[in-house]
């Protein structure tokens, strides 16, 4: 694993935005950085699969268990939902994708710093940005990135077992938050190429039938599937989250995922696993010493962190999530590469591990403006 200065290509911006990428750049600093890039080994790339697909079977037993013994209070799920989130994973209602975010120097097993399984970004800068990025610059050249084929089976498989139309939303449009219009509008891409009969329509544009008890577009047309970039803990949470309890609406991501996106798996992974490579030692409880970070367990995009190195706090961000919090072993494995300390976005896509995208910063903590960078596999 090793990073890379090259020269940017000379028209990256317009070729960047050619494929929706317009938030390349984000107060006057590059959010997709292509002056860099890591090269990888082809034993490096089955080590991150390997992690990615052991964790996420990890996950999906972790899942059963808090269905068989009822620990929903561990993530803070309204007690409103406990049902609710049983008959969506007894019923097997499919995922689509996820992200887990590894440490990873190309040394030692690639160690999970979290999973984020309900509502990932950076989807358009791995699967698509990047990989255009490795055929102007080495056309010949290999990447770890099946994402977009595997995004492409994914829907398929949903639409196999339902073939209703899907509508698609974030919390805002293209001119309050490109980022996140981006992202929903190329997984309504692919679900068209999919086959599916696909809508965009913003969040607050959903509407509530009370007569018919169903959740419907501007046009009124009941909203039978949404796929939404909007996490559950604020959905349930929102003046009409119990109408989603009698809605027929089905989700993506599905009500699961509420135990998933959460940080309490963290150290109830470590619990029943705790001789496996890729996990970090975790607690609910403050670590008795060394270094560590804090997490509250609803946290978002690096906000509210804590790293505390030695006993003392080295670095920490604001943001406006609290309640409580689960305690991480610092990870060996988070070195920084020239300063720049990078984070692997590993993608788990139709249940198996199917590609990879790059954050960095010169902090131990990514947050919503750390960089993203490209990579190549190198022989």
């Amino acid at each position: 694993m090793r990073r890379v200065a090259i020269d940017p290509r000379p028209n990256w911006q317009k070729r960047v935005e050619e494929f929706g990428l317009y938030y390349h750049t984000i107060r006057d600093e590059p959010y997709w950085d292509e002056s860099v890039f890591y090269q990888f080994t082809p034993y490096e790339i089955d080590r991150i699969k390997e992690a990615t697909n052991a964790l996420h079977k990890m996950c999906l037993d972790l899942v059963q268990e808090v269905v068989d013994k009822r620990l929903f209070g561990l993530f803070m799920i309204p007690d409103q939902f406990h049902e609710y989130v049983i008959k969506s994973w007894e019923a097997d209602e499919p995922t689509v994708y996820g992200r887990f975010d590894l440490a990873f120097d190309g040394v030692g097993a690639p160690k999970m710093l979290e999973y984020n399984a309900d509502t990932p970004t950076a989807l358009v800068e791995a699967s698509v940005a990047q990989w255009m990025w490795l055929q102007d610059v080495d056309a010949r050249g290999d990447q770890y990135n099946y994402i977009h084929e595997h995004l492409i089976d994914s829907w398929k498989a949903v639409l196999k077992r339902d073939g209703g139309p899907i509508h698609f939303t974030s919390l805002t449009d293209e001119l309050e938050s490109p980022e996140d219009y981006i992202t929903v509008e190329y997984m309504r891409d692919v679900a068209i190429q999919a086959g599916a009969k696909t809508a965009f329509i913003p969040l607050r544009e959903v509407g509530w039938d009370r007569p018919r008890r169903c959740f419907v577009d501007s046009t009124g047309f009941p909203i039978h599937r949404l796929f939404k970039l909007y996490p559950w803990e604020w959905l349930v949470n929102e003046e009409y989250g119990p109408n989603i309890l009698i809605a027929n609406t089905k989700w993506v991501e599905p009500a699961w995922k509420m135990i998933l996106s959460c940080k309490s798996i963290l150290p109830m992974l470590y619990e029943r696993h705790p001789d496996s490579p890729f996990l970090l030692p975790a607690s609910f409880d403050p670590l008795p010493a060394g270094s560590y970070v804090k997490k509250p367990i609803h946290a978002r995009e690096g906000a509210n962190i804590e790293v505390v190195i030695d006993g003392r706090i080295a670095q920490s961000t604001s943001g406006p999530y609290g309640g409580p919090c689960v305690y991480q072993q610092l990870a060996a494995e988070l070195r920084p590469h020239e300063g720049r300390y990078p984070v692997i976005g590993s993608w788990i896509v139709n249940g198996e591990s199917c590609g990879m995208g790059i954050r960095e910063d010169a902090s131990m903590i990514t947050g919503n403006t750390s960089r993203f960078i490209p990579h190549q596999i190198v022989v």
